[in-house]
């Protein structure tokens, strides 16, 4: 593993050390740049990331690959319609030896956590996951354990398959900082990761550590200490209380939208190599941060109308600032 300083990293030192990351994880995940510098700028500002495609487009493989770069523990947990909260959380088990009772750790208990299909278990324990996440501790039988540090949860969702499933609904989609999405590869990037399997001669892949959990939360400090323009954090405001007042939204986004719009932005701007947060880094997370915090009303559910499509609309028609260092 990588040895890491103590010492919070500068942004320049920060910023190269996410472009190893990125460069790494790609050799697993073909040709979803932008969409992986989503997945770690959301880790980077702290929160948690909710994965929704269709089966069979690098979701685990994505997050695995992630969580070997980043150095962290992983664990997964398949989320099945007889999951219980105890299964994710642990529970006491009684020693016969020692007369006693023993508390065994669940899959809560890591650095990075891949809850695979989440919808597909009942909003009991999917509140159990939810409250670990906001939390970041747990209460079993009255006595509290706090979960390592950093711990992050990656959710995947199939969005085509709703048969026995659980939607989460918008107070809990409001937990995750951020939805992501990476849709079909190109014919070329399919070709590659076609060629790149043959190459390797078998399934798995393993990528080396680029830093570790100290090394992470040194990044995470590092990004706190960015400050940002008051003119784009007006923009962020007047992006999510649009969404508040447009008339084909029935529940727009709450300030936890427009707080997610300037973590994740001024996460992105330091991915990308900036000490400054421009309006253009707002307008590039706003479908990943904002999309799952907006619900259209009901009568237009057949018409075509999505809460992404309401979002693409108020970033051409919300005026953006012109800021200094544009």
């Amino acid at each position: 593993m990588t040895e890491q300083s103590t010492a919070i990293p500068t942004i320049a030192e920060t910023t190269q050390r996410a472009e190893q990351i990125l460069d790494s994880i790609e050799l697993a995940v073909v040709g979803k740049r932008r969409a992986l510098e989503l997945l770690l700028a959301t880790v980077l500002a702290g929160g948690h990331v909710l994965l929704e495609d269709n089966p069979g487009l690098g979701k685990t493989l994505a997050a695995r690959s992630l969580a070997q770069t980043l150095g962290l523990d992983f664990a997964r947990a398949q989320f099945t319609p007889d999951l219980l909260p105890a299964d994710l959380t642990g529970s006491f088990i009684f020693d016969q030896r020692n007369a006693t009772f023993d508390f065994r750790k669940g899959p809560l208990f890591t650095g990075l956590l891949l809850a695979d299909e989440i919808n597909r278990t009942p909003p009991k324990t999917q509140a159990a996951l939810l409250e670990a996440m906001q939390e970041r501790q747990i209460t079993v039988e009255g006595q509290t354990f706090h979960l390592p540090h950093p711990f992050h949860v990656i959710a995947t969702a199939n969005p085509v398959e709703y048969e026995g499933t659980y939607p989460l609904p918008e107070a809990q989609l409001d937990r995750f900082l951020a939805r992501v999405s990476f849709g079909y590869p190109t014919e070329e990037e399919e070709i590659d990761v076609l060629q790149r399997r043959m190459q390797r001669q078998q399934e798995d892949i393993s990528l080396n550590p680029v830093t570790d959990a100290a090394g992470l939360l040194g990044m995470q400090a590092a990004i706190e200490r960015l400050q940002v323009e008051d003119s784009v954090v007006d923009y962020c405001v007047r992006l999510a209380a649009a969404t508040r007042d447009h008339a084909q939204v029935l529940i727009g986004a709450s300030p936890r939208g427009s707080l997610a719009l300037l973590l994740v932005g001024r996460a992105l701007a330091v991915v990308r190599g900036r000490d400054f947060v421009t309006p253009e880094d707002i307008k590039t997370v706003a479908l990943a941060v904002l999309s799952h915090r907006v619900t259209i009303k009901p009568e237009l559910w057949m018409s075509g109308v999505t809460a992404s499509s309401v979002v693409r609309g108020l970033l051409g028609t919300v005026p953006a600032p012109a800021t200094a260092k544009d």
